[in-house]
């Protein structure tokens, strides 16, 4: 079935109806326009936290920080 999405920017989308009614569900949105910003919203959360742990790792293993200091404190 094909939904009509609005916001700052429209589309017209084909989406899968279980995934789009489950996604209803677990974000807590009451409209498929607030179940696509949601979803956007978490992919992009969900990937700048990715990056973000990744840069740490980069950081950890170059020495920058250095987690042993709190380890030392327990």
């Amino acid at each position: 079935m094909t939904h009509p999405v609005a916001s700052t920017a429209s589309a017209l989308v084909d989406l899968d109806d279980e995934a789009l009614a489950e996604a209803v569900k677990l974000l807590g949105t009451t409209s498929e326009t607030g179940m696509v910003n949601a979803a956007l919203r978490e992919v992009v959360d969900r990937r700048r936290r990715a990056a973000a742990v990744a840069r740490m790792r980069e950081m950890v293993a170059e020495g920058v920080v250095d987690f042993s200091v709190l380890e030392a404190r327990t």
